[in-house]
């Protein structure tokens, strides 16, 4: 019976991991990536490529938003927020060049002056708030602006880690 337990405690530990995998915030260091000189540092660490694919992004959720000359705050900050929410888990990982690569493709099309989502998007001490449901879109997955894409892969998580929940369960039947 403890050997029971002790798989059913696992199983819903990988389930609660997999379910909260999502980052509930674009952090600071993210948002301030490109917008400073981050060469020193750069020089002493290298970064690892970007796991996911900014290339083919639907960056009209940005730019059809966030307009100038009079860059309005909520406005941009919102469309940042709708299209980098899906990509927390990578913008915020500092050993990867993701923030820096979003940040460059968001410039190139939208032609934004330097530091605009740095000095004018902030919400907390972490960053900007995800929505807590935000799915994440994952390495492969041909991004289109993010939500629409990467909801099947949040449910192909948590299938994922349902059945291996109910295979460890049944595996130890005899326990």
């Amino acid at each position: 019976m403890g050997l029971r337990r002790g798989v059913v405690l696992r199983a819903a530990v990988l389930a609660a991991v997999l379910g909260f995998a999502a980052a509930g915030f674009i952090s600071n260091d993210a948002l301030l990536e490109h917008g400073h000189d981050t060469t020193g540092r750069s020089l002493l660490q290298a970064k690892k490529d970007c796991p996911v694919s900014f290339e083919d992004a639907n960056y009209t959720i940005i730019t059809s938003r966030c307009k100038g000359p009079l860059y309005q705050p909520s406005l941009c900050c919102d469309a940042l927020k709708d299209f980098a929410c899906p990509y927390s888990t990578y913008i915020n990982d500092v050993t990867t060049n993701c923030a820096a690569t979003m940040f460059s493709y968001i410039n190139l099309y939208g032609k934004y002056p330097p530091g605009l989502f740095a000095n004018t998007c902030h919400e907390g001490d972490k960053g900007l708030s995800c929505p807590e449901d935000t799915p994440q879109v994952q390495p492969g997955q041909k991004a289109s602006g993010a939500a629409a894409v990467a909801a099947p892969a949040a449910a192909v998580a948590v299938a994922v880690a349902a059945a291996l929940a109910v295979s460890l369960i049944m595996s130890c039947s005899s326990c």
